[in-house]
């Protein structure tokens, strides 16, 4: 996967002519700090804060793939969102 086809999807996915819904985002948020950042990092978010809870728990799940991976399969969930909501 080239950094380029990724970037592309990045900047693509903010193009899209309606907003996915929120499993969508959630997993296109989890992809992209998995590739950009790697495994989670630090405690969960409190009960209180469903937002952030929300977050952590869609990025804790691609625990352990490697930034190749998540690049990969963030292009291919941008690929499919573009042809749902463009």
């Amino acid at each position: 996967m080239s950094q380029d086809l990724f970037e592309k999807a990045v900047s693509e996915v903010q193009n899209l002519s309606k907003r996915p819904n929120n499993d969508e985002l959630l997993s296109l948020y989890a992809l992209y700090k998995q590739a950009t950042d790697g495994d989670v990092k630090g405690s969960r978010p409190g009960m209180l804060d469903l937002k952030g809870r929300a977050k952590y728990d869609a990025w804790s799940k691609q625990k352990g793939k490697d930034t190749g991976t998540a690049q990969e399969a963030y292009v291919a969930l941008v690929e499919v969102l573009k042809k749902k909501y463009s």
